[in-house]
Formats: structure tokens, sequence, C-alpha cells
């Protein structure tokens, strides 16, 4: 079904009938042209929803798959898992444009929002994690699941210092479509030789560990970069006592320590 709706997406870009969906979020990997693509395809439900649900809802629905997705795969039924969390996925992309569409974005449900996807993550990476508990892979999935924890916190952490922190190779759409790709090759691999699932999930959550993790570190290092720079520039002038020479400008920081010493 989603092959026919992308056969035919791409069939009315190419004849120059390119579909109008309005503004569009989107990230680097995928870039514009599938995100155009999902906001298409889940067009009819968007108009069906609006204004009858509310995205809160919505979140909590997928927040329900990613757990029924956990419980799947423990369960080794991987087939069903993909669906799960593909549909979990588009639900997260569904509320957020439901809430846009309504004008009901608010702190506390972005707070919900975010809050309810690291729930979600941590659903899901628990259930690869009781499939695997028997083997060395185990420790992949460690890896993906603290990795992509990390990216989240440290853009909210970031964030919370005033500094826009996006971008990277896996951020939580990434990181779906990579879950789902390497779920689905290891049920059809393991259909015909079950030998395989294990190390083909294995190497999913050890990519999905290795990328988050070097997506976690770029931000890091970003943010720090970005807030010595904003130390550097904002500097206050002391005016000097007994003279009419000024020091040196000094770094807000610098100025701050000297009065909680005086203070102590």
């Amino acid at each position: 079904m989603v092959v026919a709706a992308f056969v035919v997406y791409c069939g009315l870009c190419a004849t120059g009938r390119t579909p109008q969906v309005g503004e569009v979020k989107h990230n680097r990997l995928f870039g514009p042209f599938f995100a155009r693509f999902l906001v298409w395809m889940i067009g009819p439900i968007e108009r069906a929803l609006v204004g009858r649900v509310s995205p809160n809802v919505i979140t909590a629905l997928s927040v329900v798959l990613c757990a029924a997705t956990g419980v799947a795969v423990a369960l080794g039924q991987l087939p069903r898992a993909v669906w799960l969390l593909a549909f979990a996925g588009t639900l997260d992309v569904l509320d957020g444009r439901l809430a846009r569409l309504t004008g009901r974005e608010t702190p506390a449900g972005a707070l919900l929002d975010s809050v309810s996807d690291r729930w979600g993550e941590l659903f899901v990476f628990t259930g690869f994690a009781w499939y695997l508990h028997e083997s060395a892979w185990l420790f992949a999935v460690l890896a993906a699941l603290g990795a992509s924890m990390m990216v989240s916190y440290t853009r909210a952490r970031a964030e919370g210092l005033g500094i826009e922190m996006t971008g990277g190779l896996m951020q939580r759409a990434e990181r779906i479509v990579l879950v789902c790709a390497g779920t689905l090759v290891a049920a059809w691999v393991g259909a015909g030789d079950p030998a395989w699932v294990a190390p083909i999930l294995g190497v999913t959550m050890a990519v999905c560990g290795v990328a988050s993790a070097a997506t976690a570190v770029r931000r890091w290092l970003l943010a720090y970069r970005e807030l010595e720079r904003r130390r550097a520039v904002v500097v206050v002038e002391v005016p000097a006592q007994g003279s009419g020479r000024r020091p040196a400008p000094r770094p807000v920081r610098d100025v701050a320590i000297e009065k909680q010493a005086v203070s102590r």
C-alpha cells in the first residue's frame, strides 16, 4: 500500500501535478521530498481528525503503539512489530500537525510530546533487549538506547540554555526508519534461516547506537562552542577606583564568580 502510494506520488510530481501540502518540516537525511510524501499520504486521516480528536490523544496512542511494538519484538513477532512501529511513527508526525492546524500548540503539549517520545523509545528498545538478552548483541541494544536518549537530552539541555539545537544524522525519524528496516530484513531472512535474525537485529542496533552517539557528541560540541563564543562576546566594564583608567573588559562569568566569593 505504501509502495503504491509512493509510486502515485512520484507520478504526480513527474507530470507537474505535485500535491500541495503546505509547509512541511523535514530533516537533512530524508529531505523535503519524502516529508511531503508522508504528509500527503496521511492527509485524509489528518482532515478526518482535525477539530475532532485532541493532539494529546494521538500522542498517547503513539506511546501505546510503541509499547505494543516492544511486546511484539519480545515475543518474536517481528513483522507485526514493524507495522506497529511504523504506525506509531506516523502518529508522532500527525499529533504535531494537528496541534498546529488547530492552534493548540502549547508548552504543555510540547512537554507531553517530547517525554512521550522518550518513553516510546524506551519501550521499543526494551523489547529488543528482551529478544536478544541471551546473546552478546544485548550490548548493542543498550548502546542504541543510551545514545538515543543522549541525542534528545543534549538537545533539551542546549535549548534550556537558549541554543536552538537541531540536525544530525540520527534523529528520531531516522531511528524509526532504521529500526523498521532492520527488523523487516531480519523477519524476511529469518523466515528461511532463523539463525540470521539475532545478527541482523544486532547489527541494526549497533548502527543505531554508533550513529546516535555521533549525533549526540556533535550536538554537545556545537552547543559547548556556542556557549563559549557567547561568553567571550558578552563582557562587562568594571570602572577603576581612584583613576581615570578603565581595566580591560572581563567576561560576565568571571565577575559572577568574584561576587559569589565576596558573598561567602
